[in-house]
């Protein structure tokens, strides 16, 4: 089992191999409302069961001080404003564990298991998410995620240790078909999630195939239209992996204007219907992007995403990564662990600012994330997230001037009484321009009327200046 591309819709089914690598022009994929599917009844389409072992975690006591993702991405900066207070954020992965720093965990269904309800994680990788999400510190701990007042919704929709009972070995690659969930269960999944009223969803799966070939995600792509507006739901999406197998063909990174018109030879779902969602690739500790990243025009902005500390699912203290067969670490690295930083994000600014809509939470995550060199690319989109700045700014951000818009309106705490100040400095700027007056006056009558012809009007040399 993978870790670095863990985005494991194990979609099998859906998927279809093309024989051309070419790279052909973006298109965002239409959407047709009507292939909206019902998200009931929440459980799998045929009968399943359990194929392999759950994942063993290298567990790891909570760290004294903040690992070093949510460190550099200063989540406690803005805590004394919002701690993501009354905000439900639905995980839609391989289901979360019960956790004591999880104690607000909701039950949102399962459809891998029917006899589950979204709480049963054999994959270590829902939990993992859910933790940088909203794990709750406490004073003994560094650890806590970026939004520990939110709750977590939790809806199980794959597991690679599930599999169909009917369903044979994978003939492209001959692995066993182990591994249960698709872009439709996904998309029920999603509509369940809306329904339910979270305000955030987060998607840390994809499925990815070569450019030209039918994904089979129509009614993906309704779904999350449908949350993103009839339900007014924050959509965040992992930007996806390179495997090897489907997310094989790496992207070429696009600078500037062109990044949007940019050729790809994978495509990425949920990803590429960004017009209704948020996109976030993987950058490593020295803001690099990550070098599994998978990019596209799609891509919007970037957070850390290797060497991830987070929630155990055993339910005892963190996690660190999973263990292979021989014993190997395999750390928690990919963008599925970067996505859930900007859903953190996402939950903190909805609790802020609730009037803002969920296009307006995402327009506003955008437009304050670090801008790349050379401005937006296809490898981190408009750049990295940057969490005090999305809950914190009020003023157009310089990093997207070429949307010449500004962001939201907000309202913001009243600033300080400063009208005795500035009677204050009034009164004396007055005296002083009343003394500087008077002495040019005299001045004039000493100079000759040729002199006063050659002297600069005022303005001429006036100074101009860029946004502050």
């Amino acid at each position: 089992m993978t870790t670095r591309c863990r985005q494991r819709a194990v979609l099998a089914a859906a998927l279809v191999t093309v024989l051309t690598a070419a790279p052909t022009a973006a298109a965002t994929p239409p959407v047709d409302p009507r292939a909206l599917p019902t998200a009931d009844p929440i459980g799998p389409d045929e009968p399943t069961e359990q194929r392999t072992a759950c994942a063993t975690v290298a567990e790891a006591v909570f760290p004294t001080v903040p690992p070093p993702a949510q460190r550099d991405l200063r989540f406690a900066d803005v805590w004394h404003l919002t701690r993501g207070a009354g905000q439900l954020v639905a995980v839609i992965d391989t289901g979360v564990a019960r956790h004591p720093s999880l104690p607000g965990l909701r039950a949102g269904g399962d459809y891998v298991d029917a006899t589950g309800d979204g709480t049963q994680d054999c994959d270590a990788h829902g939990t993992v998410v859910a933790g940088l999400i909203a794990a709750r510190d406490d004073a003994s701990s560094g650890f806590a995620g970026g939004a520990p007042d939110a709750r977590v919704l939790s809806i199980r929709q794959s597991s690679s240790a599930f599999a169909a009972v009917r369903s044979e070995p994978d003939a492209e690659d001959g692995s066993t078909s182990s591994g249960y969930g698709n872009v439709d269960t996904m998309a029920r999944a999603v509509v369940a999630a809306a329904d339910a009223g979270a305000t955030v969803v987060n998607i840390s799966e994809v499925a990815c195939a070569r450019a030209g070939s039918p994904l089979g995600d129509s009614a993906l792509g309704a779904a999350v239209r449908y949350a993103a507006v009839e339900k007014d739901v924050v959509v965040v999406a992992a930007a996806g992996n390179l495997d090897g197998r489907r997310c094989r063909d790496r992207n070429d990174v696009v600078r500037g204007p062109r990044a949007d018109d940019a050729p790809v030879r994978t495509v990425a779902s949920p990803a590429w219907f960004d017009d209704y969602v948020l996109t976030v690739a993987s950058v490593d500790p020295d803001g690099r992007p990550s070098a599994f990243t998978l990019g596209g025009p799609w891509v919007d902005v970037a957070a850390p995403g290797t060497g991830i500390v987070s929630l155990s699912p055993t339910g005892r203290g963190s996690a660190t990564g999973t263990i292979d067969a021989d014993g190997r670490v395999l750390p928690f690295d990919g963008t599925s662990f970067a996505a859930p930083f900007a859903s953190a994000t996402a939950a903190l600014v909805r609790s802020r600012f609730p009037s803002l809509t969920a296009s307006e939470v995402i327009d506003r995550i955008v437009r304050t994330a670090h801008a790349p060199a050379g401005g937006v690319d296809t490898a981190v989109g408009y750049g990295t997230l940057d969490p005090v700045a999305a809950v914190t700014s009020t003023a157009t951000d310089v990093t997207r001037q070429a949307a010449s818009r500004p962001l939201p309106a907000v309202s913001v705490d009243p600033p300080p009484d400063r009208r005795a100040a500035v009677l204050a400095v009034s009164a004396a700027g007055a005296c002083a321009l009343l003394v500087a007056l008077v002495s040019a006056l005299r001045a004039l009558r000493r100079q000759r009327p040729t002199d006063a012809l050659r002297r600069q009007r005022p303005g001429d040399a006036a100074s101009s200046g860029g946004p502050s």
